[in-house]
């Protein structure tokens, strides 16, 4: 079955850098749009980049010039390198199979469990 493993979280200082890995098992990667989305404390789910099977990114205007979003097809990973970060990108960050562009993920993408990124001085 579909397989999806966020790593790379924690807390980290206004300014700082994370980057977060997502491992894939289960489906053909190479041929998926893949995602990172987020979700705030007590908020909803936000998307905040895509990129697609041929290596075009999409990214949410609060993230550009900051996050990049990447993926290595020989290892079925995809990857969030996230800059200059903000207490606003507080969040639990989760990989998805398949484009994420809203707030509601369409049929049949699917989302690993997350993991967390605290921006907080």
């Amino acid at each position: 079955q579909v397989q999806l493993v966020e790593s790379g979280g924690g807390l980290v200082q206004p300014g700082g850098s994370l980057r977060l890995s997502c491992t894939t098992s289960g489906f053909t990667f190479s041929m998926y749009a893949m995602s990172w989305v987020r979700q705030p404390p007590g908020k909803g789910l936000e998307p905040v980049a895509v990129v697609n099977s041929l290596g075009s990114t999409y990214y949410v205007d609060s993230v550009k010039g900051r996050f990049t979003i990447a993926r290595d097809d020989s290892k079925n990973m995809v990857f969030l390198q996230m800059d200059n970060l903000k207490p606003e990108d507080t969040a639990v960050y989760s990989c998805a199979k398949g484009a994420v562009y809203t707030s509601t993920p369409t049929t049949g993408v699917v989302l690993g469990k997350g993991t967390q990124v605290t921006v907080s001085s």
